[in-house]
Protein backbone atom coordinates (compact mmCIF):
# COMPACT_ATOMS: atom_id res chain seq x y z
CA UNK A 1 0.00 0.00 0.00
CA UNK A 2 1.67 3.14 -0.79
CA UNK A 3 1.73 6.71 1.54
CA UNK A 4 -0.87 8.70 -0.99
CA UNK A 5 -4.01 9.42 -1.14
CA UNK A 6 -7.12 7.50 -3.04
CA UNK A 7 -7.90 9.64 -5.83
CA UNK A 8 -11.10 11.64 -4.81
CA UNK A 9 -13.59 9.27 -6.99
CA UNK A 10 -11.89 6.28 -5.46
CA UNK A 11 -12.20 6.96 -1.96
CA UNK A 12 -16.00 8.04 -2.76
CA UNK A 13 -17.04 5.04 -4.60
CA UNK A 14 -15.27 2.71 -1.38
CA UNK A 15 -16.85 4.85 1.14
CA UNK A 16 -20.55 4.82 -0.36
CA UNK A 17 -19.85 0.85 -0.65
CA UNK A 18 -18.83 0.65 3.04
CA UNK A 19 -21.66 2.95 4.28
CA UNK A 20 -24.08 0.81 2.11
CA UNK A 21 -22.98 -2.14 3.93
CA UNK A 22 -23.21 -0.26 7.15
CA UNK A 23 -26.84 0.20 6.58
CA UNK A 24 -27.72 -2.96 5.34
CA UNK A 25 -26.22 -5.03 8.14
CA UNK A 26 -27.20 -2.35 10.83
CA UNK A 27 -30.74 -2.15 9.45
CA UNK A 28 -30.85 -6.16 9.28
CA UNK A 29 -29.13 -6.26 12.72
CA UNK A 30 -31.54 -4.41 14.37
CA UNK A 31 -34.84 -5.83 12.55
CA UNK A 32 -33.64 -9.36 13.42
CA UNK A 33 -32.32 -8.68 17.06
CA UNK A 34 -35.87 -6.54 17.51
CA UNK A 35 -37.91 -10.26 15.82
CA UNK A 36 -36.21 -12.05 18.46
CA UNK A 37 -36.88 -9.93 21.44
CA UNK A 38 -39.99 -10.16 20.95
CA UNK A 39 -40.34 -13.79 20.40
CA UNK A 40 -38.51 -13.92 23.64
CA UNK A 41 -40.69 -11.46 25.41
CA UNK A 42 -39.92 -9.31 28.92
CA UNK A 43 -38.12 -11.04 32.01
CA UNK A 44 -41.54 -12.17 33.65
CA UNK A 45 -40.31 -10.01 37.03
CA UNK A 46 -36.74 -8.31 38.09
CA UNK A 47 -35.40 -10.56 40.14
CA UNK A 48 -32.20 -12.34 39.59
CA UNK A 49 -33.90 -15.96 38.72
CA UNK A 50 -35.92 -14.03 36.36
CA UNK A 51 -33.12 -12.30 34.34
CA UNK A 52 -31.72 -15.35 34.50
CA UNK A 53 -34.29 -17.14 32.82
CA UNK A 54 -34.64 -14.00 30.30
CA UNK A 55 -30.83 -13.99 29.42
CA UNK A 56 -30.58 -17.82 28.79
CA UNK A 57 -33.74 -17.63 26.26
CA UNK A 58 -32.53 -14.60 24.24
CA UNK A 59 -28.83 -16.64 24.07
CA UNK A 60 -30.75 -19.13 22.54
CA UNK A 61 -32.77 -17.73 19.82
CA UNK A 62 -30.92 -18.18 16.43
CA UNK A 63 -32.85 -15.04 15.35
CA UNK A 64 -30.85 -13.04 18.42
CA UNK A 65 -27.76 -14.36 17.58
CA UNK A 66 -28.40 -13.15 13.78
CA UNK A 67 -29.43 -9.59 14.56
CA UNK A 68 -25.83 -9.92 16.79
CA UNK A 69 -23.92 -11.58 14.07
CA UNK A 70 -25.51 -8.16 11.43
CA UNK A 71 -25.12 -5.90 14.40
CA UNK A 72 -21.52 -7.34 14.51
CA UNK A 73 -20.84 -7.26 10.64
CA UNK A 74 -22.07 -3.18 11.16
CA UNK A 75 -19.39 -2.44 13.54
CA UNK A 76 -16.32 -4.15 11.39
CA UNK A 77 -17.77 -1.70 8.35
CA UNK A 78 -17.84 0.94 10.35
CA UNK A 79 -14.39 0.58 12.18
CA UNK A 80 -13.44 0.33 8.90
CA UNK A 81 -14.82 3.42 6.80
CA UNK A 82 -13.70 5.53 9.61
CA UNK A 83 -10.02 4.69 8.98
CA UNK A 84 -10.27 6.79 5.50
CA UNK A 85 -13.18 9.05 5.76
CA UNK A 86 -14.20 11.49 7.97
CA UNK A 87 -16.48 10.69 10.89
CA UNK A 88 -18.74 13.76 10.19
CA UNK A 89 -19.20 12.43 6.84
CA UNK A 90 -19.45 8.77 7.80
CA UNK A 91 -22.14 9.62 10.37
CA UNK A 92 -24.43 11.10 8.68
CA UNK A 93 -24.37 9.12 5.97
CA UNK A 94 -24.84 5.90 7.77
CA UNK A 95 -28.10 7.70 9.48
CA UNK A 96 -29.80 6.22 5.78
CA UNK A 97 -30.50 3.61 8.09
CA UNK A 98 -33.45 5.50 10.01
CA UNK A 99 -35.12 5.54 6.76
CA UNK A 100 -34.90 1.66 6.22
CA UNK A 101 -35.53 0.54 9.58
CA UNK A 102 -38.99 1.47 9.85
CA UNK A 103 -39.73 -0.07 5.97
CA UNK A 104 -38.29 -3.13 7.64
CA UNK A 105 -40.23 -2.78 10.61
CA UNK A 106 -43.67 -2.07 8.67
CA UNK A 107 -42.52 -5.31 6.16
CA UNK A 108 -41.24 -7.56 8.34
CA UNK A 109 -42.79 -6.86 12.16
CA UNK A 110 -46.04 -5.69 11.00
CA UNK A 111 -45.41 -2.50 12.86
CA UNK A 112 -47.67 0.53 11.79
CA UNK A 113 -45.74 3.55 10.49
CA UNK A 114 -47.29 6.66 10.74
CA UNK A 115 -47.40 9.19 8.50
CA UNK A 116 -45.87 12.17 10.59
CA UNK A 117 -42.70 8.66 11.32
CA UNK A 118 -42.59 8.91 7.59
CA UNK A 119 -42.45 12.48 7.04
CA UNK A 120 -39.35 12.31 9.70
CA UNK A 121 -37.77 9.66 7.14
CA UNK A 122 -38.10 11.76 4.75
CA UNK A 123 -36.44 14.75 6.39
CA UNK A 124 -33.77 11.72 7.63
CA UNK A 125 -33.24 10.91 3.63
CA UNK A 126 -32.66 14.26 2.32
CA UNK A 127 -29.83 15.38 5.17
CA UNK A 128 -28.14 11.72 4.24
CA UNK A 129 -28.84 12.77 0.61
CA UNK A 130 -26.82 16.75 1.26
CA UNK A 131 -24.28 15.41 3.11
CA UNK A 132 -23.74 12.24 0.30
CA UNK A 133 -23.04 15.71 -1.84
CA UNK A 134 -19.85 16.31 0.20
CA UNK A 135 -16.37 14.72 0.01
CA UNK A 136 -16.18 11.83 2.18
CA UNK A 137 -12.25 13.10 3.51
CA UNK A 138 -11.38 17.02 4.23
CA UNK A 139 -8.88 15.89 6.44
CA UNK A 140 -5.09 14.47 5.41
CA UNK A 141 -4.34 11.01 6.12
CA UNK A 142 -2.15 11.20 9.40
CA UNK A 143 1.04 10.51 8.07
CA UNK A 144 0.70 12.08 4.77
CA UNK A 145 -0.41 15.66 6.77
CA UNK A 146 3.08 14.46 9.27
CA UNK A 147 4.89 14.79 6.18
CA UNK A 148 3.44 17.86 4.39
CA UNK A 149 4.16 19.67 7.51
CA UNK A 150 8.22 17.90 8.18
CA UNK A 151 8.76 18.06 4.31
CA UNK A 152 9.16 14.11 4.52
CA UNK A 153 8.36 11.60 1.71
CA UNK A 154 5.75 8.79 3.11
CA UNK A 155 6.84 5.41 2.48
CA UNK A 156 4.39 2.59 1.79
CA UNK A 157 4.75 0.08 5.36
Amino acid sequence: MSGEQPSGQKLRTKTAVLILLMVAFGSSGDTLMGKGMRGVGPPAEWAAASIASFLGQAMSSATVWGGFLCLLLFFLSYMLVLTWADFSYVLPASAASYAVVPLLGHLFLGEEVSPVRWAGVALITLGVGLVGLTQPRTTAAEGVAEARVTGETVKAE
